[in-house]
C-alpha cells in the first residue's frame, strides 16, 4: 500500500443546528485498497460521505488529498479531484440505454452532433476492462436485474477515472447472485489500484472484500479494524458499543465531568 493515504481525514465535525452529527472523525484510505465504513443508523455514515463528497462540508476538520490539504465545498471539488460516489438510489434513467446512462452529462460530441459510435466504443471497452456482462450496451436500463444496475451505476463513476470510489450500499436489496456480481467489481476496483470505502450494514460483504473496517458509533470514531485479524462479532460489539475505544471512552468522560 501507499505509504501516503490517498484519502486522509482529521478532526472532522459537522453540526446540524443543535445535532451534533460528527465529533473529530479520523479516517484513512490507502490506494488498492477497501474500507468499510460501518454503524449502526445514525452513526454519521452518510453525513461523513457526504463532507468527503461535497454535498455537505465539514465545519471544522482537514481533508488531506495524496497527503496535501483540500477544500471540497461542493461535489465538483471531489469530482475534480477525483473522488467518484456512487449512491444508493443509483440516478440512472430507465428510459435510457447503457450507453446514455454511462456517458450522461458527459456526452461526446463531433460537430455538434452526439457521437454515439465513439460513445459506444468507450461503454463496450469499458465493461470488458471492468469484466462486466450485460446482454448489450444498447438495453434499456430498466431491462437489467437490480446487479447489473448496480454495476453499470459504478461503471459510471470510472469513467472521470478517479483515484477513489465511495459505494453508498451497493448491494441492499439485492439477491445472493447479484450480490456476488457487485463484490467481484468491487474487488476488480481494488485489483485497479483504487482506493475504495465501502458503506454497508452487511457484515458478510465487509468480511468479503474490505481489508480494513471502520466504526463509526454517534457520530465519532469507534475503532478501526484489519478485517484478516478481527472476527465478525469484534466488529459488532464495537458497533453496537458493547466495546469502546480509549477516545469515546475519554470523551465521554471528560463530558461527564463538565456536567
Amino acid at each position: 500500500m501507499s505509504a501516503t493515504p490517498v484519502l486522509a481525514l482529521r478532526g472532522v465535525s459537522k453540526r446540524f443546528g443543535a445535532v451534533q452529527a460528527l465529533t473529530d472523525v479520523d479516517l484513512e484510505v490507502n490506494a488498492g485498497e477497501v474500507v468499510a465504513l460501518v454503524g449502526d443508523n445514525g452513526a454519521g455514515k452518510s453525513t461523513l460521505v457526504k463532507a468527503i463528497a461535497g454535498v455537505g462540508p465539514a465545519d471544522e476538520g482537514e481533508l488531506l488529498w495524496k497527503g496535501g490539504a483540500v477544500q471540497v465545498q461542493r461535489p465538483h471539488d471531489a469530482q475534480d479531484l477525483g473522488i467518484a460516489t456512487v449512491y444508493q438510489d443509483l440516478a440512472l434513467c430507465d428510459n435510457l440505454d447503457v450507453v446514455g446512462n454511462l456517458f450522461l452529462g458527459r456526452e461526446i460530441r463531433r460537430a455538434g452532433v452526439l457521437d454515439e459510435v465513439e460513445m459506444e466504443r468507450r461503454s463496450r471497452e469499458l465493461l470488458n476492462q471492468l469484466s462486466i456482462r450485460i446482454p448489450s450496451v444498447r438495453i434499456p436500463v430498466a431491462s437489467l436485474s437490480g446487479g447489473q444496475r448496480q454495476t453499470v451505476a459504478i461503471a459510471r463513476s470510472m469513467l472521470g477515472e478517479p483515484g477513489l470510489v465511495i459505494l453508498d450500499e451497493p448491494t441492499a436489496a439485492l439477491g445472493v447472485e447479484q450480490t456476488a456480481q457487485v463484490l467481484d467489481l468491487v474487488e476488480r476496483l481494488r485489483e485497479r489500484g483504487l482506493a475504495v470505502i465501502l458503506i454497508s450494514h452487511n457484515m458478510a460483504d465487509v468480511k468479503a472484500v474490505a481489508n480494513r473496517v471502520a466504526v463509526l458509533r454517534l457520530g465519532r470514531n469507534n475503532g478501526v479494524f484489519d478485517v484478516a485479524t478481527t472476527s465478525q462479532e469484534e466488529i459488532i460489539s464495537a458497533i453496537t458499543g458493547a466495546t469502546e475505544n480509549a477516545v469515546t471512552r475519554r470523551t465521554a468522560r471528560i463530558a461527564e465531568d463538565q456536567k
